[in-house]
């Protein structure tokens, strides 16, 4: 996708060239910087579909949701989370960061063992320059993870890019790595929030059958939410294997 989109840009670049020349200065501007704006949208608005295909939702008949849990593995949350997920027979997809998953392999092993899948979050996670990173930088950060995380568990199958900003070279980089783009339907806030009972309100209110709710563990958490928040979710949580997912509509 991305060589083809590159090339409608710079065609619309010396479009708006051309018309410059012309004297269409108003014109030239709209086809000019018009497509820049496109491009912005599609790299830094999470479910925005125009740059790289990500799931945001899941189609079910049944009362269930897809919890998802990022920024693991972290040797505090991450055991009080299976403990609490196996009271509620609850299954879930960890999104896990290759550096921290390097530190504790044995929290890991763990995740899997109760029958949660793992899923690739990058391996540092950087938020601020992911979306500018050169094509080197994006590989490595696919690869590296991949190598960690490949060992310890079955073939990978999603991708969350950090905060959900995505990357103009992404699309073509996951699928040579048999990697999906997941998202989310609803951003818990619980990085945000200082009270669990905020956290709760924002997700119950918006909790239906299909949604993907994203919901952080490790230091990011402030520590009043770091194990409350995780009993937010009051509705089952779909088996991997049951799982069908779809396009956004």
């Amino acid at each position: 996708m991305a060589r083809p989109t590159l090339i409608t840009l710079l065609a619309l670049k010396a479009l708006a060239i051309t018309l410059a020349v012309l004297g269409h200065w108003a014109a030239a501007a709209v086809v000019f910087f018009g497509p820049d704006l496109w491009v912005l949208y599609n790299l830094l608005v999470p479910s925005a579909q125009g740059l790289c295909r990500n799931f945001t939702h899941f189609q079910t008949e049944r009362n269930e949701i897809w919890l998802t849990i990022d920024d693991g593995p972290d040797p505090d949350d991450t055991p009080r989370i299976l403990d609490l997920l196996d009271q509620h027979q609850a299954r879930v997809t960890f999104f896990l960061i290759g550096q921290r998953a390097r530190q504790h392999p044995e929290l890991v092993r763990e995740i899997i063992r109760r029958g949660h899948e793992i899923a690739h979050h990058t391996h540092t996670h950087p938020a601020g320059t992911f979306w500018c990173a050169s094509r080197a930088r994006l590989c490595r950060e696919l690869d590296e993870a991949s190598q960690v995380l490949t060992p310890l568990g079955p073939p990978l199958r999603w991708f969350r890019p950090p905060v959900g900003i995505k990357h103009f070279l992404l699309p073509r980089a996951l699928a040579v790595r048999g990697l999906q783009c997941v998202t989310w339907t609803i951003r818990s806030g619980d990085c945000l929030s200082r009270r669990p009972e905020t956290v709760q309100a924002n997700v119950i209110h918006q909790l239906h059958p299909g949604a993907i709710l994203l919901m952080h563990e490790g230091p990011s958490v402030p520590d009043a939410l770091r194990l409350t928040a995780s009993r937010v979710p009051t509705a089952p949580n779909p088996h991997n294997d049951n799982r069908r997912h779809a396009w956004p509509r």
